[in-house]
């Protein structure tokens, strides 16, 4: 049995490519590597890519059909969450502000990037 340790990377297709490196600069606050048509962010061992796509999207992305339901990042702490909403809403970028799960009882925080795809900030304590 293949026993992975973690996950390399992700890539995401997108629309506009400035709109989505400001998102994400100001979610995961720090700046991403560059290229011409996309842009890199470190999140721990993973790196999430975002690619320009030339194509036009046939329809808006929803959560609910098949396909990515929504991208979690991880937080160790309360007090992180809370420093995230804030920093969201300085941002003006709207979001759920904190819930709690109904099946983990954890707290979260939702929001829906530049290309309508959830993202989600859950705690899970060491």
């Amino acid at each position: 049995m293949i026993n992975l340790k973690f996950v390399d990377h992700l890539v995401f297709r997108v629309a506009v490519l400035t709109k989505t490196e400001w998102f994400y600069t100001v979610l995961l606050g720090q700046s991403p590597d560059r290229t011409e048509d996309s842009i890199m962010f470190q999140v721990g061992d993973t790196r999430v890519f975002f690619t320009l796509c030339d194509r036009p999207q046939s329809a808006p992305h929803t959560k609910d059909e098949i396909g990515l339901n929504h991208l979690a990042f991880g937080v160790r702490t309360l007090e992180e969450l809370h420093v995230i909403m804030d920093q969201l809403d300085r941002a003006g970028i709207c979001n759920s502000g904190i819930k709690k799960d109904r099946y983990g009882q954890k707290e979260f925080i939702w929001l829906d990037d530049p290309d309508n795809m959830r993202i989600e900030f859950y705690l899970r304590p060491l």
